[in-house]
């Protein structure tokens, strides 16, 4: 119903709009990386609702090269498990979050946040959406 989005500095120091994301580290399983980046960003009552085995619902290759795929990261090519995580509770920003913003579906496919997005990610907001059959 409402689609949470990430307020953050980028290197550059610029303030963009981001989504959760990070590394899964070595020996760690993915659900427990989706539950450490979703408590690292969202805070420890985001209380997200994860199957026992999430499958995600793209995987968006990253390259540092424009035009290759909608996705670019110019530090690396780089290979991306996205997941929608469907949260509970009370999401409060942490880390380097500064802000946690609730759109609905529309806004969130919005032409304007994707200018406000970097690498492609407001694409992959789209492919999230239309995932689950909320874009129209």
């Amino acid at each position: 119903t409402q689609v949470g989005v990430l307020l953050r500095a980028n290197a550059a120091g610029e303030i963009t709009r981001s989504l959760v994301s990070g590394r899964v580290m070595y020996g760690e399983t993915i659900r427990d990386a989706l539950f450490r980046h979703l408590e690292k960003d969202l805070g420890a009552m985001a209380f997200p609702l994860l199957p026992a085995s999430p499958v995600p619902f793209q995987v968006a290759e990253y390259f540092p090269i424009p035009g290759l795929s909608a996705f670019l990261d110019q530090r690396q090519h780089a290979v991306s498990l996205a997941f929608v995580v469907p949260v509970t509770g009370t999401c409060e920003p942490r880390q380097d979050a500064l802000e946690v913003t609730w759109l609905s579906p529309e806004e969130a496919a919005s032409d304007a946040l994707a200018a406000e997005m970097e690498g492609g990610r407001g694409t992959l907001i789209r492919l999230a959406l239309a995932s689950v059959g909320a874009l129209r």
